[in-house]
């Protein structure tokens, strides 16, 4: 390296030294103190000092715009978790909320029925186009249940035993083809009998014997009517849903829903001991008979 070179280096290192100590030498002295060379100085720095505190305010902002995003993820994460814990407990809760209240339900129809009964838990379903069953588990085991004893639940008629085997039976629901059950309109005790129409796509019944002169309308309920020392008296079976008036002389033509919900049925009971007949000349009936 030349000796210019050398020279040029060093005064430049030089250079770079005094220009920020005059700079500061200048920002300390007070108005009055300043020189002429002082003021040159002050009005050079001037505009350097804004470009750079403007610099500095803008990557001071970038970076807390940064920190602050990193903190609000973090607290969008933890929520959401929170959120998330929260709404499974409030389903939890809902659930045993729903049990509960089931629950209650079938203890307060178990107080309301006379004689011995046994609950049982649905454990399954089968289906075929006439012919419907559905398996329940007894909650504690019996010997004295047999085919064609009344099945239950808090919202009405359920169907009847068909076969036991152990602790698990199944059930002819109220909608199979040959199923019937005495009944009467909760309203005008206008006689009638429910059979179950088999239909695969939907649960339906008809009411069968229904005089042409008796009064039926949409939307009233049918209860059992407690003849024949089968089903005690009052439990509800369908709520008709169509009715056809015949001519003098002929059945009207009825339809009607189930109460229960077969496809959300959780738990039934099953009565062991009949009812008291309510007529002496009464006869028991069993399931597809009058």
């Amino acid at each position: 390296m030349s000796p210019l070179a050398k020279y040029r280096d060093a005064g430049l290192v030089l250079l770079l030294l005094a220009v920020p100590f005059f700079f500061l030498r200048a920002n300390m002295k007070r108005p009055e103190d300043l020189s002429a060379v002082d003021r040159v100085v002050l009005r050079v720095s001037a505009p350097i000092e804004f470009a750079s505190s403007r610099l500095a305010r803008g990557v001071s902002n970038v970076w807390g715009s940064y920190v602050y995003l990193v903190d609000v993820k973090a607290d969008n994460e933890r929520l959401a978790y929170d959120n998330a814990r929260l709404r499974e407990t409030v389903h939890r809760l809902e659930q045993k909320e729903t049990e509960n209240r089931e629950l209650r339900r079938l203890l307060q129809l178990r107080e309301s029925l006379p004689g011995d009964l046994v609950s049982a838990q649905v454990t399954g379903k089968d289906f075929t186009e006439f012919f419907r069953v559905t398996r329940v588990v007894l909650d504690r085991g019996s010997r004295n249940i047999r085919p064609h004893m009344p099945v239950v639940s808090p919202d009405g008629v359920v169907g009847a035993v068909l076969r036991v085997a152990g602790d698990a039976v199944d059930v002819q629901l109220s909608v199979d083809a040959a199923f019937g059950i005495d009944v009467e309109d909760e309203r005008t005790r206008a006689r009638g009998f429910v059979r179950g129409t088999g239909d695969p796509s939907r649960y339906a019944c008809k009411v069968e014997n229904v005089d042409s002169r008796d009064e039926v309308e949409i939307g009233d309920l049918l209860v059992t009517s407690g003849k024949g020392k089968w089903f005690p008296r009052g439990i509800p079976v369908a709520r008709v849903t169509k009715v056809i008036k015949r001519e003098p002389g002929r059945d009207q033509e009825i339809e009607a829903a189930p109460t229960v919900n077969f496809s959300r049925l959780d738990n039934v009971l099953i009565l062991v001991t009949p009812p008291q007949e309510e007529e002496a000349s009464d006869k028991r009936a069993k399931p597809g008979q009058r």
